[in-house]
């Protein structure tokens, strides 16, 4: 690696780790990425399941609800199933009488029916010449059941279906039996023979039109004079007109469905939309919803003269006689009104003439009762939201969330689309759209989490450590190329210096007062050429890990005696003072190599001398004092400018050198330092320094026999 990054700069190296990075964490990114996409679209097609189940449960109850409406017969909507003579014993209610409203389906406000007049009844209140003692109708209730009937009748006059209510003679009595019970006026409104004979004329026509029927076919110009009276019904399902249907998306707060920003990426083509779609309209469905015909057997009215007839009171009843209608049922449609309303309504051919009977439905409690009860019971009420649309437009939004309520508006609707359908027929302008609000990722999201997150941290403290180990690499080898340099011109300015004035001796031109100064500088460079020599051969042991330490048990004092007699006069001849106190620790007792020990202070020491040259304090001080820990510190202080703290803890490295190359003033080849560092190491010892003022002072710290035994 180091040939590889030889001539390399710290910014390339970058550069280049970088390039490797983004080569290897795009893939990774993406293949993560990948893995998430595929767990969200695991997750999101089984909440699609759970949408596709939930809804195919609501669509079943609602067919089974509107099948059970479809089931009623023709007379069901009428007060009494069975309708003649008061005084026989066939009056039966109708199932639809009851009061308060009972029905399956929620909402429901009550039943209704409109003939080919127009006239508009329902089967809460019994028809006018039936007296309501004879019924088991207080007159409490009856007016409660007007009341109904008039809400029932107001709305749907409000929504032009049939006429508004009008004050009739009929209409008065009622309220005047609502006011006061039983009065006289109110039993002879009931009981009049006029009245009777008015409904026993009319139900004897009725009988013979229906008798003259032969089938079911109704010829054309009297379909034309039946519909009008019931046109209003017809125009139900008809579209819109362009005006018409812009005022009511005005009107409309949620909107339209196509308003809604609904994400679709998730979705397939919809094969089983498609299959199911082809279901609701294949032939046998149709089959089913197609019209009925339906048979009704009735006794016969009796004698117009109804009044003697009662009058006899004989004891034997008159012989009845039953006779069978044929009524042709279509199946029921399904609108909503301008007030929101909904009404469930179908067309009956009877006597010749067509009948409209229906229910009225409340919107809010029909969507809370069949859908929204049964959303808020699934998980996916959790994370989804439910749009319920009629023809396009968004009438009601279930929040996923139950605290939220209803959004407002289609903004807060946005999401992933998860599934959209159609109920089954009546019901089929009913759609319900299923969006993601907050989807899961799955159970093996954590895990891929984790994985991505360990190898991102593999993957930057990898880099980081590649880095630093280049920069390092790179590093070192400016710092050989120094070292190199540098011990070049210390072995050449030396080995010139001794040529030189070996030179001199040799042809004899110094006398003898310089013949000593020559000796001795040629004695002191030897002994620098031989300490350099010595810290370059124990580095190369060092880089091999080939440090052989000879430890012996010798004592502060005989230390400092092998100290002083090595370091003294290459401190002298500097121009230095030598100060050593080490009286308080002499007898202290260590285990140490004591070459390796003279060489930490030797370079120790002429790291002192060249940092503190031109000082004006030429002192070097060696002292020597015991810890309180049972170890011993050995220090060399010089006087000199100390060192900078960015720099105490580089100048123990491999070749660090304070001074730049070109413009460094001492001499030296950075190695001193490190070796100090690795040979105390080797003993046992650490190294530290620290500034005094002035100067700067080593501390090598080692423990004693008895410490360390």
């Amino acid at each position: 690696m180091r040939t590889v990054l030889t001539g390399w700069s710290k910014q390339r190296l970058r550069l280049w780790l970088a390039l490797f990075f983004l080569a290897l964490a795009v893939p990774t990114g993406i293949l993560v990425r990948q893995a998430y996409s595929q767990l969200k679209w695991e997750a999101f097609h089984q909440h699609r399941l759970l949408a596709e189940k939930l809804a195919a449960r609501i669509d079943s109850r609602l067919v089974e609800l509107t099948s059970a409406e479809e089931a009623r017969s023709f007379a069901d909507y009428g007060f009494l199933v069975v309708a003649g003579d008061p005084s026989a014993n066939f009056l039966q209610r109708s199932p639809l009488s009851n009061y308060p409203v009972a029905a399956a389906i929620p909402g429901v406000i009550g039943y209704f029916q409109v003939d080919a007049a127009g006239a508009f009844s329902t089967p809460l209140v019994p028809l006018p010449g039936t007296a309501p003692d004879a019924l088991g109708l207080a007159a409490g209730e009856l007016a409660q059941r007007v009341a109904l009937q008039d809400d029932i009748r107001r709305i749907l006059s409000e929504n032009r279906l049939v006429e508004a209510p009008r004050a009739d003679v009929a209409g008065r009595r009622l309220a005047a039996a609502a006011a006061s019970a039983r009065s006289p006026e109110y039993e002879r409104s009931y009981t009049s023979g006029a009245i009777v004979e008015e409904e026993v004329a009319q139900t004897r026509e009725r009988d013979e039109t229906a008798a003259v029927m032969s089938s079911n076919t109704q010829p054309a110009d009297q379909l034309q004079e039946q519909v009008p009276a019931q046109a209003a019904f017809d125009r139900l399902k008809q579209v819109a007109p362009p005006e018409q249907k812009k005022k009511q998306e005005l009107s409309n707060k949620l909107g339209r469905i196509e308003d809604i920003d609904l994400d679709d990426r998730y979705q397939v083509a919809p094969k089983a939309d498609a299959e199911r779609q082809a279901m609701l309209e294949s032939p046998s469905l149709l089959e089913k919803r197609a019209a009925r015909k339906e048979r009704t057997a009735l006794p016969e009215p009796q004698s117009p003269d109804v009044g003697e007839a009662r009058a006899a009171k004989t004891d034997q009843p008159a012989a009845l006689r039953i006779r069978t209608f044929e009524s042709e049922i279509d199946p029921f449609e399904f609108s909503m009104l301008d007030s929101g309303h909904f009404v469930l309504f179908r067309k009956v051919w009877r006597d010749g003439q067509r009948y409209i009977q229906g229910t009225l439905i409340e919107q809010k409690p029909f969507l809370q009762g069949v859908v929204e009860s049964a959303f808020r019971e699934t998980a996916l009420s959790q994370m989804s939201n439910l749009i319920i649309a009629y023809q396009g437009d968004v009438i009601s939004a279930i929040s996923g969330l139950a605290s939220r309520g209803y959004p407002p508006s289609t903004e807060e609707l946005s999401g992933a689309l998860l599934y959209q359908t159609r109920l089954s027929a009546p019901l089929s302008d009913l759609e319900m759209i299923f969006s993601v609000t907050r989807l899961p990722a799955g159970p093996g999201a954590p895990v891929i989490t984790w994985v991505a997150l360990v190898m991102l941290a593999v993957l930057c403290g990898g880099f980081y450590l590649m880095y630093r180990l280049g920069a390092r690499q790179i590093e070192l080898g400016r710092q050989q190329q120094d070292f190199v340099s540098a011990v070049s011109h210390e072995l050449k300015t030396p080995l010139t210096s001794i040529r030189m004035y070996s030179e001199m001796l040799r042809e004899g031109w110094a006398d003898d007062g310089k013949k000593k100064s020559y000796y001795d500088y040629i004695h002191d460079e030897s002994e620098r050429l031989s300490r350099l020599i010595a810290n370059v051969l124990q580095l190369a042991r060092m880089t091999r890990n080939d440090i052989q330490v000879d430890a012996k048990a010798l004592s502060v004092s005989e230390l400092t005696d092998s100290v002083r007699s090595s370091v003294s006069s290459h401190i002298e001849r500097a121009g230095f003072e030598l100060r050593m106190d080490c009286n308080d620790a002499a007898t202290a007792v260590m285990r140490v190599d004591p070459d390796l020990f003279t060489q930490i202070v030797i370079n120790l020491v002429d790291n002192a001398i060249k940092f503190s040259a031109k000082s004006q304090t030429l002192v070097i001080d060696i002292a020597c004092r015991r810890h309180t820990d049972a170890s011993v510190v050995f220090s060399v202080r010089d006087y000199g400018p100390g060192i900078d703290k960015d720099k105490m803890k580089k100048i123990f490295r491999l070749f660090y050198r304070p001074e730049n190359e070109l413009t460094r003033e001492t001499v030296g080849t950075g190695i001193g330092l490190a070796l100090v560092h690795q040979l105390a190491l080797a003993m046992n010892a650490k190294v530290d320094v620290v500034n005094c003022d002035p100067g700067a002072e080593f501390r090598v710290t080692f423990p004693t026999v008895e410490a360390g035994a």
